[in-house]
């Protein structure tokens, strides 16, 4: 069997960035559950550094998934799948997804069955950007490298387009490319993750799998020089402030408050300069983390990269009931955590110090289920098993 022929190993770097970005994603997800901040952690005027960079680290979460969620999709292909039969599965599983985000994932988050308010994130964005893939598949690699790479770059030309323009269809713009949303009758609809660009990352990161076929020297090199070259380019366009986000950056009355309006990037949707920022990084890492690969920390972050879908549900629900057991035990009132963390004003919440407390308690009752679940998926084949 020749090396083209053979089917490549799994790369364990892959499983550990995704593992890593979703433990810091339950970082975030504590964080609105459980901080006592009544402000956005990336507002200038009334953040510190702490609670900006607590939020800051969390942007690598939901690019970095996306585009690896591509890879993999490439790399399926290498492993007995046809391009029919891959095309197909993401078809469904996209599908799959964009059902799970309007309930069981709504649910966890709200903890109510009140539809008369849908919002829909990221599992949302991650399942229309598979349906997408699953066309966009048939292009020729290059075509579709050009044409992810150009809506990358170029989306932020439309960012003077504003929803309201287009009356009573703004929400359409809503889920292509500005976060809001409207009303579908009775239902307040509000699109937290707008389509564009996400689609275009995942396709990106379908793209770079071919790299991943390289031979690891080879791999190493053009990973690595791919993310210097974004983390440049966003270092140089940003300090340019003439395009790439919505918002320049401006000098402020500190250095500190500075470096965090320089690094303060737009995510919804994500910014030319917010995608280089976070994608240059972890280019750069998925070199480092293959040599590191049979270290026990490298183990750990595996064991959640390898059940994302798992993870996710389950840890929502974790995150929200520990926090209406500890609110109910301290008096709050049950209303208080039956819609999320749109609560409204209350004195319920912690600091910092007792943010990364419970982020802590989170990921150790996560850690066994999920391990559980990958040693099922790892002896088992069921067909629904690739659904989670």
């Amino acid at each position: 069997m020749t090396a083209e022929t053979q089917r490549p190993a799994r790369i364990a770097a892959i499983d550990i960035l995704r593992g890593i970005v979703m433990v810091l994603m339950a970082l975030d997800h504590t964080r609105d559950f459980f901080s006592s901040a009544r402000y956005s952690p990336t507002d200038i005027e009334q953040t510190n550094a702490f609670m900006f960079f607590t939020r800051w680290i969390t942007h690598y979460c939901a690019p970095v998934f996306i585009f690896l969620s591509g890879t993999s999709a490439f790399l399926s292909l290498q492993r007995g799948k046809t391009r029919g039969q891959a095309s197909l599965f993401l078809l469904k599983r996209g599908i799959w997804l964009i059902l799970l985000e309007l309930t069981l994932v709504r649910f966890g988050w709200l903890f109510n069955l009140d539809y008369t308010m849908i919002f829909v994130q990221v599992i949302w964005a991650i399942g229309w950007s598979m349906v997408f893939l699953s066309a966009l598949l048939y292009l020729p690699l290059r075509w579709l490298a050009v044409l992810s790479l150009a809506i990358i770059a170029g989306h932020n030309l439309l960012d003077g387009i504003r929803a309201a323009q287009f009356g009573d269809n703004a929400l359409w713009w809503n889920l292509l490319h500005e976060q809001d949303g409207g009303k579908i009758g009775n239902v307040r609809f509000f699109v937290a993750y707008p389509l564009v660009p996400w689609i275009a990352v995942m396709a990106l990161g379908y793209c770079c799998g071919s790299i991943m076929r390289l031979e690891a020297p080879q791999r190493h090199r053009l990973l690595t020089r791919m993310g210097i070259g974004c983390i440049a380019a966003f270092v140089v366009l940003r300090l340019l402030n003439l395009y790439g986000d919505p918002t320049p950056w401006q000098e402020q009355d500190t250095l500190t408050k500075t470096i965090l309006s320089f690094l303060n990037v737009e995510k919804y949707p994500p910014s030319l300069l917010y995608l280089l920022m976070t994608l240059g990084p972890a280019l750069v890492a998925l070199p480092l983390l293959e040599r590191v690969k049979a270290a026990a920390i490298a183990r750990f972050f595996t064991v959640f990269g390898k059940v994302p879908m798992f993870y996710y549900l389950i840890h929502i629900y974790t995150i929200h009931g520990l926090a209406l057991l500890l609110g109910l035990a301290m008096g709050f009132p049950l209303s208080q955590f039956t819609n999320g963390f749109f609560g409204g004003e209350s004195d319920w919440g912690f600091g910092l110090g007792g943010v990364y407390l419970a982020w802590a308690v989170v990921i150790a009752l996560l850690y066994l289920p999920c391990r559980w679940f990958m040693q099922v998926k790892a002896r088992r084949k069921d067909w629904w098993l690739g659904y989670l």
